[in-house]
């Protein structure tokens, strides 16, 4: 075929056209990196097809570091995570549109799945501080800046099915809701995922002198389907204010079986014992949170934010020992714990000469937890009652314990220059537990915990981070009472400690990041100290009949180490479609053993105990 040289030019023309229009694309579609924070757009995703915001940051290098990973933070004697009670300065690293969700379990880290990836119009990964930010302490905050319209709505579902081990098939989905009406914006979302699960299990244990003791073989089956619905409505009353009101209801039962073969290899003549576990699990949780925010004239922020929230566990526990035909009851045990919280939390914040930033608040939290705990056992020498499953009564436990705990903080943040801020936080904390029931108490606790967080780009791509931080742990309302041990057959309830203090800690991290050029990586480096006062662990507080331990302090200790965390697009073979991420933790800790009088590793993930 031969070509004109009319035609060539055409072609050639074309040709250009089309480079030039896909080097915009692509160019549309890469990252930008500017003052410490990486932007995402939109475009950038469409290549991967997300269906939520979810789907989107798994394909962002570093995104573990920018979601609390990275280790040396958190772990035991840490203030933050899931379950700390109130609110905090840091917790959960993600904002929608700049701001904080106000709820604990429907915060912003849950709603992520159930944010559909068409209404994203941006993300942010802000890498330095600011007075800005309604989360502080975070290595990384995520920013996820939905798309802005007078009238924009969307629905999205996902539908699947789990096929069981004999055979079932269960189905499950999710729905969501999404859109914005005037000063009005909403997400509404429903689902229910199948979490059928069929272990087995193996366990050989050994005496003292190493003789063997016996071997158990166990299956275990769980059935559940939790059922979440949740709402986020917000509302613009006019530039400087707006409100948010956010619910979440969740039914969470999870009722279980499990089967067990305990082979005695002590024994003469060897006496096996089928076992078999009847456990009636339910869960019911609900929460209700809102913010008001007014912005002043001369930009200074004012925000008071609610969150109450209820969670009852209803879980009952009877074994039977196996013979034949023959099933015998030998243990009844009942647990009900109700856990409350009710926190409001109110600042005000503005900026002044400098570059510089305060915002000063108070926190109120209230926390109450009842509970009772019913133990039945045929060996029992009381009387059979219908209370205890028709067994003799061992133990009738209850007690209710309530937290009245107020925090007051003052922020500076001080933007040193383009290249380096300084972040100096002061937070006095001031609470009251009383306990009633089996035991009845009251304790006043005061601490003070300064923190400061200096961060300096050296260039755009590397960053240097350093820490210093006064932490307070806080006590689990569990290891005041009586409570049960799922992990131990041969323990049916584990004993509370009334006397429990907190875990006190300095810590110290020195934090290097360095972003690859062209969003084709990350590398985190993080070494860290942890200088602990009054560690949490097991202590012996057996009686003259029993043999028990419970959670007590046992002294002073130390964890120090160093975690890499890298995350590398796999360009380079030209697939950067690819995204490898890999992490790798060395640490070593010290603390005296209660029991053995021995200097030992702290218990942390698996080790110590």
């Amino acid at each position: 075929m031969r070509c004109s040289s009319a035609s060539n030019r055409v072609l050639s023309l074309i040709l250009l056209l089309s480079g030039a229009i896909f080097s915009a694309s692509a160019l549309a579609q890469e990252p930008t990196t500017s003052d410490s924070t990486v932007t995402y757009p939109a475009e950038f995703f469409a290549q991967y097809e997300p269906f939520s915001v979810n789907d989107m940051l798994d394909r962002i290098p570093g995104i573990d570091t920018a979601r609390g990973g990275g280790g040396g933070n958190g772990g035991p004697g840490s203030s933050s995570g899931a379950g700390r009670r109130g609110l905090g300065l840091g917790g959960d690293q993600i904002l929608i549109n700049g701001r904080r969700t106000a709820g604990k379990e429907n915060e912003g880290n849950s709603q992520l799945s159930r944010i559909p990836a068409n209404q994203v119009q941006y993300i942010e990964i802000i890498r330095g501080t600011s007075g800005e930010l309604d989360v502080r302490g975070g290595s990384q905050v995520i920013n996820i800046v939905l798309l802005e319209a007078e009238s924009r709505s969307s629905f999205a579902y996902e539908i699947n099915a789990d096929r069981l081990h004999d055979g079932e098939l269960k189905p499950g989905g999710k729905v969501s809701l999404s859109g914005q009406r005037g000063a009005l914006d909403y997400l509404l979302s429903a689902e229910t995922e199948p979490r059928w699960d069929r272990r087995k299990g193996y366990e050989n244990s050994f005496l003292a002198d190493g003789t063997a003791n016996d071997n158990v073989s166990r299956v275990t089956t769980t059935d559940s389907q939790p059922l979440i619905f949740t709402a986020n409505i917000g509302y613009e009353f006019g530039a400087n204010d707006i409100a948010h009101i956010n619910a979440q209801y969740e039914d969470g039962d999870r009722p279980f079986i499990e089967e067990r073969t305990i082979f005695n290899l002590i024994g003469v003549p060897r006496k096996d014992t089928v076992q078999f576990d009847d456990n009636d699990n339910t869960s019911e949780f609900w929460e209700i949170g809102g913010d008001y925010e007014h912005t002043f004239s001369n930009n200074a922020r004012w925000k008071t934010l609610f969150i109450v929230n209820k969670k009852e566990d209803d879980n009952l526990r009877e074994r039977f020992d196996i013979a034949g035909d023959t099933r015998t009851k030998d243990l009844f045990l009942a647990n009900f714990n109700r856990y409350q919280e009710r926190i409001i939390r109110s600042s005000y914040s503005f900026a002044f000469a400098g570059g510089q930033n305060i915002e000063a608040g108070i926190e109120r939290a209230q926390t109450i937890l009842d509970s009772s705990l019913q133990l039945g056992l045929l060996s029992g020498s009381g009387v059979a009652s219908t209370i205890f499953g028709g067994l003799p009564k061992v133990s009738n436990a209850n007690a209710s314990v309530e937290e009245l705990r107020y925090e007051s903080f003052i922020i500076h943040n001080w933007q040193l220059n383009s290249r380096m801020s300084l972040e100096s936080t002061l937070i006095v904390e001031t609470s009251e537990i009383s306990q009633s029931g089996d035991v009845s108490k009251k304790r006043d606790f005061d601490f003070i915990r300064p923190k400061v967080d200096y961060r300096f780009d050296i260039t755009p791509s590397l960053q240097l981070r350093a820490t210093i931080e006064k932490d307070v742990s806080q006590l689990s309302f569990n290891d005041f009472t009586a409570n049960t041990n799922s992990g131990d057959d041969d323990q049916n309830t584990i004993a509370g400690n009334p006397e429990l203090r907190q875990e006190q800690s300095w810590r110290y991290d020195l934090n290097l990041e360095y972003r690859f050029n062209d969003d084709n990586g990350v590398i985190s480096s993080n070494i860290y100290f942890h200088d602990l006062e009054d560690v949490i662990n097991r202590v012996d507080v057996s009686t003259l009949t029993t043999i028990q331990s419970a959670n007590g302090n046992i002294g002073d200790g130390e964890r120090f180490g160093l975690s890499l965390n890298g995350s590398l697009r796999m360009g380079f073979i030209n697939q950067p479609g690819i995204l490898i991420t890999a992490g790798l933790t060395v640490e070593d800790s010290s603390v005296t053993d209660p029991f053995l009088g021995i200097d030992r590793r702290l218990t942390r993930q698996g080790r110590g105990d």
